[in-house]
């Protein structure tokens, strides 16, 4: 298991790992945090986008809407076109022919030949009247794909503007968010510097020698002890079991009223046998 860094330092370099540890742990969770504003932030564009995407889904669908109504209708009215126009070639067809058989037919024939007439003329009058009634309803059709174009056009213009304005914002947010982290980081990385200013080589020496020296001095050199002076002076020791060597006896003294005594040192002093 390996241990924490610093765990065996003293004194000041302890204290300035000991700080090099919180501020990194500090760094750690300003970037948590810049991390969790970043997500909520990134949440506010994804709400946005999912706002403007249904928004957008109701004005297309309406579009589409009309887009079809107007397909149809411009499609009947070709068709009707054509139907008037036929129908306009059958009568003058119908009226060219009575005309021209007007004098040369019997009059059943000539009646037969004038209803036909008649009757392609009505054909070609309904006709024209669904042919301009298609052509008054397409206009209409047409000037309200128009109108809901037009609306279309500057409401999703408005959403591109607030999409571009809102994603800038954001941007520029993140950059102060991430600017002030910056900000933020160096200033702990500081603390960290000023704590290592402290830190002197000299006075950890001189901690670490007052915390675990055993004494001032050294100890004393082992001296040499000879095996045989050993046992003499154990033997020494047995034979008197007082101790060592005697010590020098007291000197005598003396008052006024004893003898005088000689002693060897006296220059008057004999040996009287």
């Amino acid at each position: 298991m390996k241990k924490a860094c610093g765990v065996n330092e003293l004194n000041t370099l302890k204290r300035a790992l000991e700080v090099f540890k919180q501020q990194v742990e500090n760094v750690a969770q300003c970037h948590i945090q810049l991390a969790q504003n970043l997500r909520e932030e990134a949440k506010k564009l994804e709400d946005f986008r999912e706002k403007q995407k249904e928004q957008r889904k109701k004005i297309e669908h309406l579009m589409e809407s009309h887009h079809k109504q107007k397909t149809s209708l411009y499609k009947k009215t070709t068709d009707s076109k054509k139907t008037y126009e036929q129908k306009c070639r059958d009568k003058d067809e119908a009226e060219q022919l009575l005309n021209r058989n007007a004098n040369v037919v019997n009059q059943k024939q000539y009646d037969k030949l004038l209803s036909k007439s008649s009757q392609t003329k009505a054909t070609a009058e309904d006709a024209d009247r669904t042919y301009q009634q298609n052509v008054t309803m397409l206009e209409k059709i047409m000037e309200e794909w128009q109108k809901e174009h037009i609306n279309a056009c500057e409401f999703f213009e408005s959403q591109e503007c607030d999409r571009i304005h809102l994603i800038r914002t954001a941007v520029w947010t993140h950059t102060n968010q991430l600017s002030q982290q910056c900000v933020t980081s160096d200033e702990m990385y500081e603390e960290i510097r000023k704590t290592l200013e402290l830190c002197s080589v000299q006075k950890d020496i001189d901690y670490f020698v007052d915390l675990r020296k055993t004494s001032e001095c050294p100890p004393a050199p082992l001296p040499y002890e000879n095996f045989y002076n050993s046992q003499r002076n154990t033997a020494g020791r047995a034979l008197n079991p007082g101790g060592g060597r005697r010590g020098p006896l007291p000197t005598p003294g003396s008052t006024p009223t004893d003898p005088v005594y000689s002693t060897v040192e006296d220059s008057n002093y004999s040996l009287v046998y």
